[in-house]
């Protein structure tokens, strides 16, 4: 049997634990599900992509990096769409999200968050349309790795790219004074305001590391596969039950949690069918609900 759906499981999984990252932050330090940040990876992608366009415009065509399909204009469109998504993040929580968490009820910023989800999707959908479009058309050729499992340099690089943010977003959680701050409130909001932890500051640091890492997401979806509205709103599943199954609150978790969902979804399209792909995020978050509600890495409240 090849084992080439171990590679595409880990393609996705890393898309779904980038994604899950944030949820997993905004859940544990803000305390709501926020069915926006699947919209946020959408409009991350498309604005990188304006920018890439916008490039082209100016410079002319300009060649890829060898051996990959895109080259700089895209490395530079990637850093303002992860500087544009999180300050589109931080806009909405000040318009929206922080009014509604003034008032004390959790479930009103939960449905705030699903309108403001059709309301950013329909919005994208009216800018470009429904119509799938493309960072590059370019075709790669995929490089036998062994064991039945072909690799592209895409691929190579996007999972690199995972690897070093992951580690870098865990440096900051556990190396630093705002990771520290961040933990802090999450673990219990009104001890961490008597010590004097910048709750405001906090709250900041969380929409802009999760909207820059959704963005990211979401680009690994536009260079390996394709770039519509709906894309952000297809993974939204995923990433909760990745968020889920590493237990809320926690970076390594939600990064694992993403690669199991991965590789179920892709093991389930090679041993069940493709149709079957969707209801594997379900079944797991479902599983785990019952068997153990806090994830692997998740601790109890006290």
């Amino acid at each position: 049997m090849s084992l080439q759906f171990v590679v595409d499981g880990l393609l996705t999984g890393s898309m779904i634990g980038l994604g899950a990252i944030g949820v997993t932050l905004t859940y544990s330090i803000l305390r709501f599900s926020n069915f926006a940040h699947g919209d946020f990876m959408a409009w991350g992608t498309y604005a990188t992509l304006a920018v890439v366009s916008a490039i082209g415009a100016t410079f002319g065509k300009v060649a890829p990096i060898a051996p990959l399909s895109f080259g700089w204009p895209l490395l530079v469109a990637l850093v303002v769409g992860m500087a544009f998504t999180a300050l589109l993040a931080l806009l909405l929580d000040r318009v929206l999200f922080s009014r509604l968490r003034s008032q004390g009820q959790a479930i009103i910023v939960v449905m705030a968050s699903f309108g403001a989800s059709m309301a950013l999707r329909s919005l994208l959908e009216f800018t470009f349309s429904s119509r799938p479009t493309y960072f590059s058309r370019a075709i790669q050729i995929a490089m036998p790795v062994g064991f039945g499992i072909r690799i592209t340099p895409d691929q190579i690089a996007l999972l690199l790219l995972t690897t070093v943010l992951v580690l870098g977003v865990h440096l900051l959680m556990t190396r630093t004074q705002t990771g520290r701050a961040m933990q802090a409130l999450s673990q219990n909001a009104a001890l961490a305001r008597i010590v004097g932890i910048d709750v405001a500051s906090v709250v900041r640091v969380t929409w802009i590391i999760g909207g820059a890492l959704a963005c990211v997401a979401g680009v690994m979806i536009g260079i390996l596969v394709q770039i519509r509205p709906f894309m952000g709103f297809d993974m939204l599943l995923p990433m909760f039950a990745a968020a889920i199954l590493g237990g809320i609150g926690s970076i390594p978790g939600a990064v694992l949690g993403g690669l199991i969902i991965g590789l179920a979804e892709a093991g389930a399209v090679q041993l069940i069918g493709a149709e079957w792909r969707a209801a594997v995020s379900f079944i797991i978050l479902m599983a785990v609900l019952f068997v153990r509600p806090i994830g692997l890495f998740g601790v109890r409240e006290r």
